[in-house]
């Protein structure tokens, strides 16, 4: 296999980029994690009477509760957000956006959708690098004080935030028996296992990074399409979906793997 020699001969990149980028990467990858729930939370501001007749017709529910799952949409999506941006409570922050991707997932039946279902499970791997982060924050504030070994919660959460996170790439597979998508298939799947298993782990997510955001760009233009047509929103949504998952990339190539990776394993032998 020819791709992991070539990445071995560009693990020198990713230093190169955090030294040119180390001020404002973190910054950048925020912003990025949390693009999904600010368009979203600013579309249910809106599109309030469609988002609430559609709840009303989907669970019967009446009017006033349908309102009311606009509103906790609304009002936890921008509020987590703002939190988040201003790096004040990040975990409480976290733990209300996951419990809007959990309401989200139930209300719009996305549970049955495999496709994206993945997503929103890749989503939740980004909040949870996001809280990792969180936690590694809050201890640098006893910076001198001999500490234990970095915590377990802290390691296991950033192994499942990887995993979560390649999940995404999984629904960008094409079975077809064209050259670029075997190619792609091939590529893509080396690079989401070695950020799974975490070796060569900042790289290859940089490398995943630049890939996705291509085909973002490409297949997800929502701007080409017309405001009206209901194209430009489904297009909109997916692409705001995937730039939340560049931003839990871009956290990886930020902060590494965490403990429980190859990567830091290798320190070890």
């Amino acid at each position: 296999m020819l791709l992991l020699p070539f990445l071995c001969s560009l693990s020198g990149v990713p230093l190169q980029f955090l030294r040119v980028t180390k001020q404002y990467l973190p910054h950048v990858a925020r912003l990025c994690l949390i693009s999904t729930f600010l368009e979203d939370g600013i579309r249910m501001w809106f599109q309030w009477s469609e988002q609430r007749d559609y709840i009303d017709a989907t669970w019967n529910c009446g009017y006033f509760l349908a309102s009311i799952f606009v509103f906790i949409n609304l009002f936890g999506q921008l509020s987590g957000c703002i939190l988040v941006l201003s790096r004040n409570f990040v975990q409480y922050a976290c733990f209300g956006l996951f419990g809007i991707i959990a309401l989200q997932t139930i209300a719009y039946s996305i549970l049955w959708d495999l496709k994206f279902l993945m997503r929103n499970l890749a989503l939740g791997g980004g909040l949870l690098l996001l809280l990792a982060e969180s936690r590694s924050e809050g201890k640098s504030m006893f910076a001198g004080v001999p500490t234990m070994r970095e915590s377990s919660p802290k390691q296991y959460m950033q192994l499942g935030g990887r995993v979560l996170l390649v999940l995404m790439f999984m629904t960008l597979l094409h079975f077809d028996s064209s050259f670029f998508s075997i190619l792609q298939n091939i590529v893509g799947t080396a690079l989401i296992i070695l950020v799974a298993i975490g070796f060569k782990t900042k790289l290859a997510a940089l490398t995943l990074v630049i890939w996705l955001f291509a085909i973002n760009i490409y297949f997800n233009a929502f701007w080409t399409i017309p405001v009206y047509k209901p194209m430009h929103d489904f297009l909109k949504y997916d692409f705001f979906q995937t730039m939340s998952v560049i931003g839990g990339l871009l956290l990886v190539v930020a902060l590494g793997p965490g403990g429980v990776s190859m990567d830091e394993k290798k320190k070890e032998w």
